[in-house]
């Protein structure tokens, strides 16, 4: 399994793939540009094909993930600057070797819902227009705060099919906005593996945000605990470990660093939790 943790950029993409190897992690998540603002960023070439090199020596998987900023779901007067944002993380997330680029699913805060909904798939058609890579866009479910978008795969499935290019478009499941949403319970795995299925969701899976709940089911609010120390709890953890569809892509941990200031402990203690299925 292809199991790791959020890492800086600090210094260089390279960087961050290396300090992931350092760690015990064969996969990672790291920021293409500034995750607070909505700056693009030049793809440095040699900085970007040294870290695909470097993950493909040591089979390491990478996604990349967008600026917080970034809002599919924005009115037509912000698109430009959203679709140049996604253009420019492509970029860099495909010459980095990554899987892929995460992507909110998106806020709105209109009257009409739907209006969002269409907002999201001109915003993704405009990005993956002319796109020729490898890497592709993958939408992250919501939790629920300060927008009622992204809660289900019933949405996420249908805004990629809607889409001119859904080959393009993937996703990225977050464990704990899940639960937080309402979508997982955390002990009923089996049955939304099989509607995952059923919906075409999880064939498209690919990758998983790997984080605990600070607090219960259905809160709606999004604060990521370590692993087993929160409302979802290591059982249940270990049951979506078991699943075939995350056997062949990154698992993520966005939780806080251990005393050491990395996630060394926890990617073990997640591998051992796969290595007893």
């Amino acid at each position: 399994m292809y199991i790791g943790s959020h890492v800086s950029t600090r210094g260089s993409y390279l960087n961050a793939a290396k300090t992931a190897f350092a760690i015990g992690a064969n996969a990672f998540q790291y920021f293409p540009m500034n995750p607070r603002s909505l700056q693009t960023k030049p793809v440095h070439q040699r900085d970007t094909e040294a870290c695909k090199q470097f993950c493909s020596e040591q089979g390491i998987l990478s996604i990349g993930h967008a600026p917080y900023p970034l809002n599919p779901a924005a009115d037509e007067m912000d698109r430009d600057v959203m679709i140049k944002l996604l253009k420019n993380g492509l970029s860099i997330t495909d010459a980095c070797g990554s899987m892929g680029l995460v992507v909110h699913f998106g806020k709105y805060i209109g009257k009409d819902p739907l209006q969002g909904y269409k907002n999201i798939i001109q915003c993704l058609n405009s990005a993956t227009r002319g796109y020729e890579g490898t890497s592709i866009i993958l939408l992250e479910n919501q939790a629920g705060e300060g927008s009622q978008l992204g809660l289900t795969m019933e949405e996420m499935v249908q805004v990629r099919k809607l889409c001119e290019f859904p080959d393009k478009i993937g996703f990225c499941f977050d464990t704990c906005h899940a639960f937080a949403s309402g979508l997982w319970h955390g002990g009923d795995w089996p049955m939304l593996e099989t509607r995952g299925k059923q919906l075409d969701y999880l064939p498209h899976l690919k990758a998983v945000h790997l984080n605990d709940s600070v607090h219960p089911y259905g809160s709606r609010r999004d604060r990521h605990a370590n692993v087993g120390t929160g409302h979802i709890g290591q059982a249940n953890i270990q049951m979506l470990l078991a699943s075939p569809f995350v056997q062949n892509i990154p698992i993520v941990l966005e939780t806080r660093a251990g005393k050491d200031g990395t996630h060394r402990e926890e990617i073990a203690l997640v591998k051992s939790l796969s290595h007893s299925l």
